[in-house]
C-alpha cells in the first residue's frame, strides 16, 4: 500500500492535488468518503484540533474510529490537521502529546503548526515533532507565515491585506525552514485565508486569490510540495495556477461544512445533512479542483 508521502509526492508530479476534507461533525466522513469513491478520485479525511474543540469531532479516536468504519484505502487516508503550538484564543498546547497520539492511532500523516512563534521556535518545534513523525515512518507538514481567519475578530479589509502581504510566507525562510524542519509538505500564505470558527463561521467566506508569482518564489526556494489551507472560497483559476506551481495539497472544510450546518440547523434529518455534504464534496472533486479520476494518477 503506497504512503501519503508518496501520494503526496505523486500528485506533485501529476500536477494533480489532493483535497484534504476536515470533519467537523463524525457524521461528514461517510458522505465525503463516498464522494471520492464514485468520483475515483483520491483525498484525504482530516481533522485539525478546532474541529474537536470547537465543532463536534469530539477527538482524534473518534475520528479515526469514524474512518476506520467506512475507509477506502484506494482513494483515502487519513491525517492529523492543524495542531497548534499556540492556539487561535493564544493559548499554549501540549502539541506533542497530541501528534504523539496521531501517530500512535494510525494517522498516516500529521502536522504541527508553529506560525504563531517566531521563526527559530517554529523551526525548533517542527524539528522535534519532525523526527517524532520520521521515527514512525509517518510524514509531516509544516507552516509557515500566517494563514489568517482562525482569531478572534474580524479580519481587516481582504483587499488591504493582500496588497500588503501580511503574513506572507518569505521565500528565503521558507528555504531555510524546509531544510533546517526536515518537513515533508509546507503550508504557505499567499493570500489565502481560513474559514472562521467563531460567530462568523456561518456567514459566506471571503472570495480569496493567490498571489502566483510569490508562491513560484517559495517553490524554488523549498522543494517540497506545498499546502494551500484555507481552499473554500479561492477563485478557481488561481487554485487551478497554484496546483502548476507545486500545491499539491489543498484543505477543504467550509464549502463542505457549511450545507451540512444548515441542513441540521433547518431540522432535516441526519440523511439530508450527509446529503449536503456528499454534494458539496462533489462539487469541489469535479468543478473547483478538476481531479475526477485521480486515484489512478496519484495511488496507482
Amino acid at each position: 500500500m503506497r504512503t501519503t508521502r508518496e501520494i503526496i509526492q505523486n500528485a506533485l508530479k501529476a500536477k494533480k492535488v489532493v483535497p484534504s476534507f476536515n470533519v467537523a461533525y463524525l457524521d461528514m466522513v461517510p458522505p465525503m468518503v463516498d464522494a471520492l469513491r464514485d468520483t475515483g478520485s483520491f483525498g484525504l479525511i482530516a481533522v485539525a484540533r478546532p474541529e474537536w474543540v470547537k465543532f463536534h469531532a469530539k477527538s482524534l479516536r473518534a475520528v479515526r474510529d469514524a474512518y476506520e468504519a467506512h475507509k477506502d484505502e484506494r482513494h483515502t487516508r487519513l491525517h492529523l490537521d492543524h495542531v497548534p503550538v499556540i492556539d487561535e484564543d493564544g493559548q499554549q498546547v501540549d502539541f506533542a502529546a497530541l501528534i504523539a497520539e496521531g501517530i500512535e492511532l494510525g494517522y498516516g500523516s500529521v502536522m504541527i503548526d508553529g506560525s504563531r512563534l517566531p521563526l527559530e521556535q517554529n523551526i525548533a518545534a517542527t524539528h522535534q515533532m519532525a523526527d517524532l513523525a520520521h521515527r514512525s515512518g509517518v510524514p509531516i507538514e509544516g507552516e509557515l507565515g500566517a494563514v489568517l481567519g482562525h482569531e478572534a475578530g474580524p479580519l481587516p479589509p481582504y483587499e488591504e491585506l493582500f496588497a500588503s502581504g501580511k503574513g506572507f510566507t518569505d521565500p528565503d525562510q521558507a528555504g531555510r525552514f524546509v531544510r533546517e524542519t526536515l518537513v515533508d509538505w509546507l503550508s504557505v500564505a499567499i493570500g489565502n485565508v481560513h474559514g472562521a470558527i467563531s460567530d462568523a463561521r456561518h456567514q459566506k467566506k471571503i472570495e480569496a486569490r493567490l498571489d502566483i508569482e510569490h508562491l513560484k518564489r517559495i517553490r524554488k526556494t523549498t522543494g517540497v510540495p506545498l499546502v494551500l489551507h484555507g481552499g473554500s472560497g479561492i477563485q478557481k483559476a488561481y487554485i487551478l495556477r497554484s496546483i502548476g506551481e507545486g500545491i499539491a495539497k489543498i484543505n477543504v472544510a467550509t464549502t463542505i461544512r457549511q450545507p451540512y450546518e444548515a441542513a441540521l440547523k433547518a431540522g432535516e434529518p441526519l440523511a439530508k445533512a450527509q446529503k449536503g455534504a456528499y454534494d458539496a464534496t462533489v462539487r469541489v472533486i469535479t468543478e473547483e479542483l478538476e481531479i475526477v479520476g485521480s486515484a489512478a494518477l496519484v495511488n496507482p
